[in-house]
């Protein structure tokens, strides 16, 4: 059995293997989950890694163990495991570990209609389960069957953005090697697109880089590519391709929170004076931009548990993030960076402007991106920074996640949160111009590093 401490996480289950987590681990979590859920039946899917299928049939057997049937999708994204409980109405399993090293897997768990299973919503109890000893079934085992649920995936997220009358746009894609290379021919048949695909190829050993988009190295490739071909518009989905980031035409890259602003002004067309879930180290434009729209921007703590139950709680109809998940009300509250592309195409194809040009207006300051410094102890450094800041006149503190320290009337803000697995304090900063942001940026960084 694996060490379940260290592997099960605030939203999933995740672990190098098998040192960590091995196929008797995910067989005791796949019999907790169905005592947990009380599920008749379940869906999974898994990513490319090697040991995605031994983990999945392990955990197959274990649900089939307490008499639930299993449906196994198969090769699939983490947001294709979405459609999936959602569209079936039944609980799910997707083994993955996302954009991790090639060494690393994991499961990503939610109750039928995708809703979240994180450590307050299950996975505490699916911990003491296994650590307890699951109890035997005593009535008849359950069935697996396979089922193909991508075509159905691929059609159901073309009726949520109507890309039919957009302009022929050229589109490169880097698949990182990860699960955009199995759906996104699948999402784009039909479309007037044509693709380039950068690493379609399933290999979940990484060879060419790591599949983790936020990094800016791990998008070098695809800049080059998209200034290469002369292409509208570059796409990079993660290892699971649950997140997508963008590039525009001159091969530089869109921040997801101008993203953010953009597929909340096109969801608000479509749904006027909605609400729309934006974390508190999004760009200060997004609320702007939705206030403008005549939307209700709604601010979260970071990570996608609070932003979907803020959206349950407020029916928002859109939420976006930092880091490029972006979450639909039409898409059972869940997140799909593919579902997020298919917006941005939509908007570049149905002018005929540049991405570049379009994007200008949801970009209005200048942000530092996430700075990472080490601490020995994260509250008393907080606590440091924000005893130099509290007192300034026209300056406002909150602490709804970490401290956030903000001068409207100078135009600047930054946020600065401790990290849940490491010993780290998160930076992130913006203001109206380069000099003011990197100015608020260094002093903050000197207090917490004490230089």
């Amino acid at each position: 059995m694996g060490d379940l401490a260290k592997i099960f996480k605030a939203y999933d289950i995740r672990g190098v293997v098998p040192d960590e987590l091995d196929p008797a681990t995910a067989e005791a979590a796949g019999a907790a989950f169905v005592r947990v859920t009380g599920a008749d039946a379940v869906v999974t899917a898994h990513d490319m890694r090697e040991s995605s299928v031994p983990l999945a049939e392990a955990f197959a057997r274990g649900a089939t163990s307490q008499g639930a049937d299993v449906i196994e999708a198969g090769l699939g994204s983490t947001d294709m495991l979405y459609y999936a409980s959602g569209s079936l109405d039944l609980p799910g399993a997707m083994f993955t570990a996302s954009h991790n090293p090639a060494r690393y897997n994991g499961i990503k768990l939610c109750r039928s209609g995708a809703r979240p299973v994180g450590r307050d919503t299950g996975l505490t109890e699916i911990r003491e389960l296994i650590e307890n000893g699951v109890p035997a079934y005593d009535g008849e085992p359950g069935t697996v069957t396979r089922r193909d649920i991508l075509k159905g995936y691929a059609e159901h997220l073309k009726t949520l953005v109507d890309l039919s009358s957009i302009r022929p746009l050229k589109v490169v894609v880097d698949a990182g090697n990860g699960m955009g290379g199995h759906t996104v021919p699948s999402v784009f048949e039909g479309l007037p697109i044509d693709l380039v695909p950068l690493y379609f190829e399933l290999d979940g050993t990484f060879p060419n880089h790591e599949a983790n988009p936020i990094e800016p190295e791990n998008l070098r490739d695809l800049q080059a590519k998209v200034r290469e071909t002369g292409a509208d518009i570059g796409l990079a989905f993660d290892g699971d391709a649950d997140r997508c980031f963008v590039v525009d035409e001159r091969g530089e890259i869109v921040a997801p929170s101008a993203i953010t602003a953009l597929v909340a002004t096109r969801e608000l067309a479509k749904h006027p004076g909605s609400s729309i879930v934006h974390n508190l180290i999004t760009s200060k434009a997004v609320p702007e931009i939705v206030a403008e729209h005549g939307g209700t921007p709604v601010r979260t703590r970071v990570g996608h548990s609070f932003i979907k139950q803020t959206m349950a709680e407020t029916g928002a109809v859109f939420g976006g993030e930092h880091s490029a998940h972006f979450y639909f009300r039409d898409f059972w509250f869940a997140d799909s960076g593919m579902l997020a592309a298919l917006h941005v195409l939509a908007a570049l194809g149905e002018q005929d402007g540049p991405l570049s040009a379009l994007m200008a207006e949801f970009t209005r300051y200048v942000a530092s991106g996430e700075i990472n410094s080490e601490v020995a102890d994260q509250d008393a450094t907080t606590a440091q920074v924000r005893e130099a800041f509290a007192g300034r006149p026209g300056v406002a503190v909150d602490e709804l996640d970490g401290l956030t320290v903000a001068d409207d009337a100078a135009g600047w803000w930054f946020n600065l949160r401790p990290s849940n697995t490491e010993p780290l304090l998160r930076l992130n900063a913006e203001a109206g111009d380069e000099e003011t942001m990197a100015a608020v940026r260094d002093e903050v960084l000197a207090l917490v590093r004490k230089k």
